[in-house]
Order: C-alpha cells, then sequence, then structure tokens
C-alpha cells in the first residue's frame, strides 16, 4: 500500500472531544481588543441597562467583529464564537447581535465614532513607542516622515435580494456602493458610508462626508499634514476648493487626485516636446524607461478654471491589448496611452525631491494599494450584506471597519517583528494563526492553553500574545 493512500484505515471520527478549543486565535484578537481599550470605550460610548441576560452593546460589537475576523459572513455565525466559550464565555445570541445593530441610530454612531478615536490615539502612541516608530509611508525611495496619508475608494457590493437602499449600480448590477476612507500608514479603515447601489461616483457631499470622518478619526497630533489621495472620481471644482480650503498655519492638507483627460488636455499633450518626458520611478525608486512622466501645468487651458496653484502632470504607457479598443485618435497615433494626475504640490516639506513630476507620479500611483484594503474588507464582512434592514447593514459595515482595525493593530502592536506575519493579508493569518486548534486544560489554579507545538507558527503565536499582553491595560 502506497504512502499516499490507506491512511484512513482503522480511523474512527467521533465527536464528545472535552476542553477542545476551535479557531484558538480568538485569543489574540480579543486581547488586542481588551488590552488597547476598545471594549471598554465602546461600552462606556453606549447606553446600557440593568437587568438579566443583558449584554453591553460595545462587548457585543466587539464578540462579532472577532467572529468577522475569523471568517463570519453573517449574523448567525457569531455561534462560532461558542467553541470559545470555555475562554470566554458564551457569546451572544445572533438575536442580541441583531438587536445590538438595529439600535445604532445616528447618536449611536457618532459615540462610536469618538470612541474609536480615543483608542486609536492610545494605538498610535503604543506605535510610537515600538523599536520600529510609527509606520511612516515610503514612496520611490523616499520616507514620508510625519505625513499621515489618506485614501478614499469607493466599491461595489452586490444584493442577492432585495434589500433596503439596494439599487442598480452603474456596472449593471444590484446592489450598494459604499465609500470609504483608509490610513495608508497603518491599513485601518478610518470611515465608510453606505450609500445605494445607484449613488453618484463624483459625488462631492458624500467625499466630503467620508474625508470629515475620516480626519475625525486621527490623533490631534498627526492632523497636521495631510496627504488625500483620489481616484478619477475627486476631480471636482468642489472637492478639490474643499481640500484647499483646509490649509491653515498649523495644518498642511495635499492631495493627488485623477483627471480626466479631455481634447483640451490632449491638445496640451500634443504640444510637449519629445525631451520634457523623463523616466518613471518604481516604487523603491529606481528608473523605468517603459512609462514616461512629463509636467502639463502652463499648457493646459483647463487649469484657468480651477483653483490656483494646480498642478496637472502627464504619464504615458505603451497600451495593453485590453486598452487597444479605447484608445483616442492621439493615442493610436503616436502609439502611447496617457494618464494625468492633478495636486496641488509644490513640495511635501521634509521630503526632498518631493517637486519632481517622477516622483509625484509614483506617489499617486501608490493609491492603486487602496485596492488591496478593499478586497480585505471584503473578505471580512463586506462582501455581502447579511440584512434586509439599512439599520442593521450600517452597523454591519461598522462593525467589519471595526474588524478591519482590529486586525491592522494585530499585525502592527503584536506581530511586528515576525517577517512572514506583519503584512499578511486576512486569509493567511487566518490560515497561519487564527484557526489553529488549541486545548484548555486547569493547572494550580491557572488556565492553560495550549497549542500544538509543531505547528510552523506556534512561536510567532506565543511571541504575539506576550507582546500584547506586554502592552498597559485600559478598561
Amino acid at each position: 500500500m502506497s504512502k499516499s493512500s490507506g491512511w484512513d484505515q482503522r480511523l474512527v471520527i467521533a465527536s464528545g472531544g472535552k476542553a477542545l478549543i476551535g479557531h484558538a486565535g480568538a485569543v489574540l484578537l480579543r486581547s488586542c481588543a481588551d488590552r488597547v481599550g476598545l471594549t471598554g470605550a465602546l461600552n462606556k460610548m453606549l447606553p446600557r441597562r440593568d437587568g438579566p441576560g443583558w449584554w453591553d452593546r460595545g462587548t457585543v460589537l466587539v464578540c462579532l467583529a472577532v467572529a468577522v475576523v475569523l471568517g463570519a459572513k453573517s449574523m448567525s455565525d457569531i455561534g462560532l464564537l461558542a467553541h470559545q466559550s470555555l475562554v470566554f464565555g458564551d457569546p451572544p445570541s445572533e438575536a442580541t447581535v441583531r438587536r445590538a445593530l438595529a439600535g445604532l441610530d445616528d447618536k449611536g454612531l457618532a459615540r462610536i465614532g469618538k470612541a474609536r478615536a480615543k483608542v486609536r490615539a492610545r494605538v498610535w502612541h503604543l506605535l510610537e513607542r515600538r523599536p520600529q516608530g510609527f509606520p511612516w509611508l515610503s514612496v520611490a525611495g523616499k520616507l514620508l516622515s510625519g505625513w499621515v496619508v489618506i485614501d478614499l475608494d469607493a466599491t461595489l457590493i452586490t444584493a442577492h435580494s432585495g434589500k433596503q437602499g439596494a439599487a442598480a449600480t452603474f456596472k449593471k448590477g444590484f446592489g450598494f456602493h459604499p465609500l470609504g476612507g483608509w490610513c495608508a500608514n497603518t491599513g485601518e479603515a478610518l470611515a465608510m458610508l453606505l450609500r445605494p447601489g445607484n449613488a453618484g461616483s463624483n459625488t462631492v457631499a458624500d467625499h466630503i462626508r467620508v474625508l470629515g470622518a475620516a480626519i475625525a478619526q486621527l490623533p490631534l497630533p498627526y492632523r497636521r499634514k495631510i496627504l488625500i489621495r483620489v481616484d478619477g472620481a475627486g476631480a471636482t471644482h468642489d472637492l478639490l476648493d474643499h481640500l484647499e480650503a483646509m490649509n491653515r498655519l498649523w495644518r498642511s492638507v495635499k492631495f493627488t487626485v485623477g483627471w480626466t483627460i479631455t481634447a483640451t488636455d490632449e491638445t496640451a499633450i500634443a504640444g510637449l516636446p519629445e525631451h520634457v518626458w523623463t523616466d518613471s520611478l518604481n516604487q523603491d525608486g529606481t528608473a523605468i524607461d517603459s512609462a514616461q512622466v512629463a509636467e502639463l501645468t502652463g499648457l493646459n487651458q483647463r487649469t484657468g478654471n480651477w483653483l490656483t496653484g494646480l498642478r496637472l502632470l502627464v504619464r504615458r504607457t505603451r497600451p495593453s491589448a485590453r486598452h487597444a479598443k479605447q484608445l483616442t485618435a492621439l493615442e493610436r497615433a503616436t502609439g502611447w496611452r496617457y494618464q494625468i494626475v492633478a495636486t496641488n504640490i509644490t513640495r511635501l516639506h521634509g521630503v526632498a525631491g518631493s517637486h519632481q513630476p517622477q516622483w509625484l507620479d509614483a506617489l499617486h500611483r501608490a493609491h492603486a494599494g487602496v485596492e488591496d484594503q478593499v478586497r480585505h474588507g471584503k473578505t471580512m464582512g463586506l462582501r455581502n450584506l447579511p440584512s434586509k434592514s439599512w439599520t442593521v447593514n450600517r452597523g454591519w459595515v461598522l462593525t467589519c471597519n471595526i474588524a478591519a482595525d482590529l486586525t491592522a493593530w494585530l499585525r502592527l502592536l503584536g506581530l511586528h517583528d515576525q517577517n512572514d506575519l506583519a503584512h499578511a493579508e486576512p486569509d493567511t493569518l487566518r490560515y497561519r494563526l487564527l484557526h489553529l486548534p488549541a486545548k484548555l486544560a486547569t493547572h494550580a489554579r491557572r488556565r492553560v492553553l495550549s497549542i500544538p507545538d509543531t505547528w510552523p507558527w506556534a512561536d510567532a503565536f506565543l511571541t504575539c500574545w506576550q507582546h500584547l499582553n506586554r502592552l498597559p491595560l485600559t478598561t
């Protein structure tokens, strides 16, 4: 009999195992939430009642967020946490979860926003104390020390049934069109606005609302130098005027946005002499000759109608086969595909060479990383909203944002020295760390949770637990 067969000979499957803990990585998530003060802050902010069977709403949200990180896709999946009842006690029921989400009105959401901002300030203070310090971004070989980067982006969520607020989308689907803001430095989901499927891509009021909520999540010392990146949906007069007006003596707000090319832009591009085109930059700072960048400022007549000081940078690349049918007459004639970025950056304080068009082009291209954040969010609950109720679904979106924050904090505070896990995606974290089995035993009045010592990431699990337990406890 070969080694690849016969493994099931004399193998019996039985139930009834005792003191076994499934998805033991939940202890890391709960420890992280409790240590940074998230559970306590939410419980203080949300109203509570006295009486038997009452669950503090903050605890319910944290339990649901933990379940979402572990892979829950609906409110009924909260039952997954029953496998850890020996560690945490019985989890809230599906009915309790539903009532908690349904009870989140605008005032409740505002209170939760204040609690999250308070906890985030504490987390960022802890990040400063790490050996690596705060995770400042590096773009094209230059460190953006002191600059907090916020990426705005919208996505589509498909609804498979008639749900409140679901509508036809611009891609001929049916569902929702939420708009979110993420911190590129930490990977945290700062804010998200649930919108109907027919919501506009470039709705100024929505962008301003989400941006305001995202900035409100930043600790005060980190609001002095802010860089905002948006795709072409952000290229509207009102939004750019709003961003420029946010500048103060004590605060610098810079932005890069995509720019829809018109015939006027193409006329300006056609007038560029060949010698002004320079090689583009990779994210490590090396040059690439397959793409070039040039400054278009001063040659484009459209900029006269926009805010003063707006710069336009044009990038050209060889078109791929999938772009062949979408090329304009100019692009077919020149053999290049063109893209334009608008920005108010003349230089970033403290970043040498930040005025150069090639570097600014690389800075905006790094905005593509927000697509990973959107994908991660859909991996953690955003792929399908679980209820017919708009209010419940809005609460679910908030819970998914809390889950994204928990995952980011777990990596930043507990796994920062584990090279293969410090930047791991949610599925990788689940496979390697969070879905680990364990056994609970009692010894010398202590509960001992044992994980397999042969597991390849057992040391990483223990190290993460130790890092989290060294954090000052906040209630």
